[in-house]
This record gives C-alpha cells, structure tokens and sequence, in this order.
C-alpha cells in the first residue's frame, strides 16, 4: 500500500502544478475564473439566505436535526467555512476544467496537453505583426517556421509567374496565377500533414487535368464562384485553417521583363516572361513590370505600414522578390513603414539567374532597382558544406561585407536539401534578432 501511495504523490503533485500554471498571466484565464467564482459566490449567498429562512420559520420540523448534521454545527464556524469553502472550490475547479476538455477536445491535438495548446495559442495571437515579400519556394519555407512564433503574418506574394500550371490557367482561364499563392497558403496551414498536402497534390500529365495542382485548381474554382480573387485566397485561407493572410502584391495582370546580357554573341536582349529569364542563359542586368505602373492591393500596403518587422525574401532574386518591390506602392509603402526591415539572402545561387552571385550582389541588384538600402539588416547563411546541384554555388558573404550594410551570419541551412533554408532555424534567428532590437513583446 506504501508503495502505490508513494506512486501517486507525483502525479498529484504534477496535475497541481500543471493546475497553477492556468494562473499564467497573459492566458486569459484568470478574469473568467475570477467572473465565474463571483457569480457562483452570489448564487451560494442567495441560496444560504433561503435556507436560513426556512430553517428559522420551521422549528419542530423532523428534519431539521438531520439538517444540523449535515451543516456540522458541531463544529466550529471558522471550521465550518474552510470545509465547505474547500469542497466547493475543488468542485468548481472540476467542473470547469471537465467542462473546457469536453469543448476542446475536437481541437487539441492527440497527445498534447490543454494547458500546452492554449498558452501557444495565446502567444502567438500576441506576437509581432509580420510581413513577408517574396514568392516560390523561399517565401513558404519562411512562413512554415514563423507560423510557430505568431498569427499576426502576411505574406505579400508576386502574381508575375507565367509558366506551369499557374501560367496555363493564367492564359486560359484570364486570372492571376496561383501557384505562388498556393505554396504559401500550405504553409500557413495547421494541418500540414493531410489538408495541405491534398492541396498540394499534383495530378499526373496524363491524368487529362496537364500537370495541374489540386490547390490552382480550386483557387480557380473559386475565383469563378465569388467572381473575386482575392475572395477565391481568403476562402482557400478558411478552409486549410491558416492563421495569418496571404496577398497579392497587386490584382493587375502583370508581365515580367527583362534586359540579359550575352556572351555569345555579345549583345543586349530583352525578354518577356518570368519562365523565360533563367531560360535566356545570359547575365540579368534589370527586371521590370509591364503595364509598368500598377496599383498596389490596398490591404498589402495597409500590412506594410502597421507591421513590426518586414522580411523581405528569401526567393528567386529577380522572378520572385522583385517583381513585388517593382509595384511602385509596395515601394513607396517599405520606405514610410517605421517597422525593422531584414533581408534573407539566398543560400545558394540559382542557375541562368544569379550565377556566380554573393551576398553583396544580391543587396546591390536589390538597391539599384528600389534606389536606396532600405534593409536594417542583412541575414545570410554561414554553412557551406553539403553537395549541391551542378553549376549551383553558395551564396558566400565576402569579408568586408558588414563594412557595408549590418550583416548577422548564421548556420540556416537544411541539411537535407541544402539549397534549401532550414524553415525553424531560418525563423527562430528572425525572432531573436527581431526581440533583440526592440525587446519581447509584452503578453
């Protein structure tokens, strides 16, 4: 018996523990516990003033000495109270938290405690409020690592692709291409491992739907039915259950162009077509939009300037986070915005487009097309080992190159793909350089 005992003291003393800390600040718990006590407190008042009333306007009753027992007036009164006090805190408490299990329970995530689930919840509804440019694989990649430290994400996203199942649908259906769109709405979602992967799901060339992705397909289906993109993105944000927005850099039907220098022959060329610029197999000397002056979508900007940090890629340099910067609002908008403004450079270089490229190309190409260094600081990746694709190289910071701009240097790559940033390292570093600067945010 002394050792079964002995066993359940530390459970009881974890459950307790794990029953004190609902006490957290910054959990929203307290002042309805608070409200609900008070209110059970009046009822009990209310209740006692009624049987104090019967029990005094009914002398000789048969029960009554039943009643006095069960009262334990042979107790003392301060006795009394804290029995009774304690019993009807222990049932409150109970009731409460069999009341919230029973409620939850169809939104906790098996094996992961209440208590654990709501306090991540609530700190990430009081995180940063954080804006992400870019497109392609970079950009989603960065949202499934930030996603763990706040809600409170945009993710404003280039509609300049042109080539794949995006730019099928774009030439024969006339809506923006969603592919990018898409990528970034999966990786806001939390229910990555069934929900966005159907969304991701990629239908065989020979299936009669041309390579097409379930999730284009459906934005489609939606743009149709609500006669309204931006619609057809918030629906799509609704159904894979994605805290956070993801928005167009602009609702007008942009083309990318380009101007590549050739070595053979030498000569300048333009070509038009975000799919078509890696393909030239020349130098890029400068992108631009045509109509080359659209309107910003209104809520991209509102986003930007209400931000507290701005990260601007990581991306394809030129096809991806250009193309965005390139909206002259979205431009206008980074340079009044008071939030912090970090760029991710790129880890390794990509081929027929930043060949041969480092850190302090990429910052310069990005200054040259904006006009000025809008970046507080520049992040770029300290690790270079790991095989690579051929003619892909790392994108190496050069030595002098914190002379230059403010410069933090981390080892950000997945191991595993190393083209690839490690989405939690990637995002874990932003955080602490973002808390680092301005201090954690009050909870």
């Amino acid at each position: 018996m002394d050792g079964t005992r002995t066993g359940h003291q530390p459970r009881i003393r974890k459950r307790l523990r794990q029953s004190i800390l609902w006490l957290t600040p910054g959990l929203g718990v307290k002042r309805w516990f608070v409200v609900i006590l008070l209110g059970m407190t009046l009822l009990a008042v209310g209740l006692a003033f009624l049987v104090l009333d019967v029990y005094r306007h009914s002398p000789g009753t048969w029960w009554l000495p039943y009643f006095s027992a069960l009262s334990l007036r042979f107790l003392e009164r301060p006795l009394r109270v804290l029995i009774f006090g304690g019993i009807g805190l222990g049932l409150l408490i109970s009731g409460i938290w069999g009341l919230n299990r029973t409620l939850l329970k169809p939104f906790i995530q098996p094996g992961r405690p209440i208590l654990q689930t709501v306090t991540a919840f609530r700190r990430r509804e009081r995180g940063p409020r954080i804006v992400t440019i870019g497109g392609g694989t970079g950009l989603s990649t960065l949202l499934r690592g930030l996603k763990e430290h706040t809600h409170n994400l945009t993710a404003v996203v280039t509609v300049a692709d042109d080539g794949g199942s995006s730019g099928e649908l774009r030439r024969n259906m006339g809506i923006l291409p969603p592919g990018d769109i898409r990528n970034c709405l999966a990786a806001l979602s939390n229910d990555e491992a069934l929900m966005a992967q159907i969304f991701q799901y990629r239908f065989a060339s020979g299936a009669g739907l041309n390579g097409h992705s379930l999730g284009n397909l459906f934005i489609t289906a939606l743009t149709e039915i609500t006669g309204s993109f931006e619609e057809a993105i918030a629906e799509s944000g609704r159904v894979l259950a994605v805290h956070g927005r993801v928005l167009p850099s602009t609702l007008h039907d942009v083309r990318l162009g380009a101007e590549v220098s050739m070595v053979a022959p030498a000569q300048v060329i333009q070509v038009r077509g975000e799919s078509l610029i890696p393909k030239a197999a020349g130098k890029v000397r400068r992108v631009w939009l045509e109509p080359n002056n659209p309107s910003a979508f209104p809520p991209a900007i509102q986003a930007i300037l209400t931000a507290d940090l701005i990260v601007i890629g990581p991306g394809s340099l030129y096809t991806s986070i250009l193309p965005n910067l390139l909206v002259p609002d979205i431009a206008s908008a980074l340079r009044a915005s008071r939030a912090i403004k970090f760029y991710v450079c790129n880890i390794t270089t990509q081929q027929g487009e930043t060949d041969g490229y480092t850190c302090s190309d990429h910052i310069d190409t990005l200054t040259e097309h904006l006009g000025q260094n809008l970046f507080d600081l520049v992040i770029c990746n300290s690790h270079f080992t790991g095989r690579l694709p051929e003619k892909v190289q790392w994108v190496k910071p050069e030595p002098d190159l914190a002379q230059d701009y403010p410069t933090y240097q981390a080892d950000l790559v997945d191991h595993d793909l190393p083209t690839h940033h490690h989405s939690h390292n990637l995002a874990q570093t932003i955080m602490d350089l973002f808390y680092e600067k301005t201090g954690p945010l009050s909870l």
